[in-house]
């Protein structure tokens, strides 16, 4: 009899402590604290306010301490939004200034060019004999063999033996021709030897190219009468090349006849090649 009456509490209790029942209970709970809470709030009395006041400013202060985590974090990826958009637009600043100087200096050296062009035409036109321009592919210069490589050979009838000259003055002879291509020996050249006349002294000698080192008169007579700022020239002796192509200017040091170039052979992007004899004999 004992027992049935201790199963009977245990189901009692089992059913109080249900879910469900939990659930009703708070819900009943909750709902009579909110109806307290109200009442308490249309209670006019000086401690009430207080209480409240106090409650009231910690609630909202903790909101406010609670709030910034969130703030904290959404100005930081406000900025670093920021960052990454300036970065970004001043990266594709920088793309466009070095696009716009790339074409700028494109222009300039196209416009470069055609003056070179220009000057070029203009040379053949006002010259005698027959020349035909190329341009230097490739500047072979070391302390002793000096040449350049030119874009025209046989394909426009270049022989070995023609002057090369920039715009008037001589500065080589070609050396090596291939259809498409000729090698020209510049004066620098420790190889080259080439037969000048001086003016106005007259006095004859064979300039010779000693690469980095300055070019020299050899073989001038006892009584040359050679001077300083006397202009160089080709004698035409070799049966090649014509008379009177300017070369430099001959000055003398320490014994020596020494001869500047008139032309810088560092500067050179154009070359006319004068067919001199052959252009004649044709």
């Amino acid at each position: 009899m004992d027992t049935n009456r201790e199963d009977v509490g245990i189901a009692i209790r089992s059913a109080f402590l249900s879910r469900g029942t939990q659930q009703r209970f708070s819900l009943f709970v909750l709902t009579l604290l909110s109806t307290l809470l109200i009442f308490v709030e249309t209670l006019e009395s000086k401690p009430l306010n207080i209480v409240r006041s106090a409650v009231k400013d910690f609630v909202y202060r903790s909101a406010i301490i609670a709030s910034y985590p969130s703030k904290s974090f959404s100005g930081i990826y406000i900025f670093v939004e920021n960052h990454i958009t300036l970065y970004n637009k001043y990266d594709k600043l920088i793309k466009e200034n070095q696009s716009l100087k790339d074409n700028i200096n494109k222009s300039d050296y196209l416009e470069l060019e055609n003056t070179q062009l220009r000057k070029l035409i203009s040379e053949q036109i006002k010259s005698p004999n027959n020349l035909v321009s190329a341009r230097v592919m490739l500047d072979k210069q070391s302390p002793y063999l000096n040449s350049y490589i030119i874009n025209i050979g046989s394909n426009k009838d270049i022989k070995n033996g023609m002057a090369a000259l920039d715009g008037k003055n001589f500065i080589g002879r070609i050396v090596d021709v291939n259809f498409f291509s000729s090698r020209i020996l510049l004066v620098t050249d420790l190889n080259s030897k080439i037969p000048i006349v001086s003016k106005p002294s007259g006095s004859h000698a064979i300039l010779s190219g000693h690469g980095k080192n300055a070019l020299t008169l050899d073989y001038l007579s006892k009584d040359s009468k050679i001077q300083n700022g006397d202009t160089i020239y080709t004698s035409g002796k070799e049966g090649i090349f014509d008379p009177g192509i300017p070369i430099g200017l001959a000055k003398i040091e320490n014994n020596k006849v020494i001869v500047s170039l008139l032309s810088d052979l560092n500067q050179i992007t154009f070359v006319n090649i004068n067919f001199g004899k052959y252009y004649k004999s044709q």
